[in-house]
Order: structure tokens, then C-alpha cells, then sequence
């Protein structure tokens, strides 16, 4: 059975988060560090994906200062703690077919060391050396204890509440060297 490792790169790949509060949304983008997905005849069967936290980008708020000080706080321990936890990571723990091009990947989303079984939709193109996969995963901030102006854990936010999801849109590129060839 042949298996082809596709090294995930992250200067083609990217992913775009959404939070959302009771006044409205926020967006911007985050980097992937490094990754790969295994394909054996044809097929997703395998991979992870390592994303660099300290990447995150707010596309949304155009003022340099309000900006940089919204980067703050998410790199903050209220919510990303980027200077203890630098990376999540998402390792993929099953695939079902739903299509040729469409799976539902399931697996391990760690984001500060807390580890959680995700799963989504994937939709996975396949040209030559490279393929891309997209999809959404949706997150629950709270079970990876990113609690800020959650309605959970506090009561009386008003308008300053913080909606518990948040949005992972990922377009993600990853090629390999191999054209045909085994490697395992």
C-alpha cells in the first residue's frame, strides 16, 4: 500500500479565526508552525498540524495602538497564555470518507496544555505534488480554560459578554516531494 507524507507549508496555508461577543465580532489570522498529513492510497489517513500561537493577527481593529494593546491581552493569560504555550496543536485520531473529496477528521486539539477530541468537516483537493484541505472547526474557548467574559463563569457582563465559540476557517497547503513513490 503506498503512503505519501505531505509536509504542511505555512507559507501557503492559513487560518482565520472569529470571535464573536454580544456587540458585535472580532477576526484576524493565525500562522501554522509546522505539520504534515499521510495519505495512503489516495486517502487522508493521518496527520498533525502544529499552529503558532504567537501569530495571531487582529484584521478588524485598524488602530495601531488599540491593535497592539487587543494582541496583548489575547497573548495574555486570559486567554492564549503565548508566552507559556507558544503552539496548539491538532493530531488527527480518525478519518471517515464522506466523499472523494470530503472527510470528517476527528482527533486531539490541545491548546494550553489542555487536550480536548475535536472533529470536522474537511473538504481535501489533490493536484500532482500538493493538496489543500479546508474546512471549519468550530471551539468551545472555555474547555481550554480561556474563561475571559465567558456567561459561565461570570455573571452581569451585559454587553461586555464574550460568546464561548469561537471560529477556526483553515485553508491549509501541504506538498511532498514524492511523485509515485513510497514512503513510510
Amino acid at each position: 500500500m503506498e503512503t505519501i507524507n505531505f509536509e504542511i507549508v505555512g507559507t501557503k496555508s492559513q487560518i482565520d479565526w472569529t470571535g464573536r461577543k454580544v456587540t458585535g465580532a472580532h477576526n484576524g489570522t493565525i500562522g501554522i508552525k509546522e505539520g504534515y498529513f499521510i495519505f495512503k492510497e489516495g486517502k487522508i489517513t493521518g496527520g498533525s498540524v502544529v499552529i503558532n500561537t504567537a501569530s495571531i493577527k487582529i484584521l478588524d481593529v485598524t488602530d495601531p495602538a488599540t491593535n497592539d494593546q487587543f494582541a496583548g491581552h489575547l497573548a495574555s493569560d486570559d486567554f492564549f497564555a503565548i508566552e507559556k504555550f507558544p503552539t496548539a496543536t491538532f493530531d488527527v485520531l480518525s478519518v471517515k470518507e464522506r466523499s472523494n473529496t470530503n472527510y470528517g477528521l476527528e482527533g486531539n486539539l490541545t491548546i494550553k496544555d489542555i487536550t480536548h477530541l475535536v472533529s470536522f468537516e474537511a473538504a481535501i483537493a489533490h493536484h500532482k505534488n500538493a493538496i489543500t484541505l479546508t474546512g471549519k472547526l468550530v471551539i468551545d474557548r472555555t474547555k481550554f480554560d480561556i474563561k475571559f467574559r465567558s456567561g459561565n463563569f461570570f455573571k452581569d457582563l451585559g454587553d461586555t459578554l464574550i460568546y464561548n465559540d469561537f471560529d477556526l476557517d483553515f485553508n491549509i497547503t501541504a506538498e511532498t516531494s514524492f511523485s509515485g513513490q513510497s514512503k513510510n
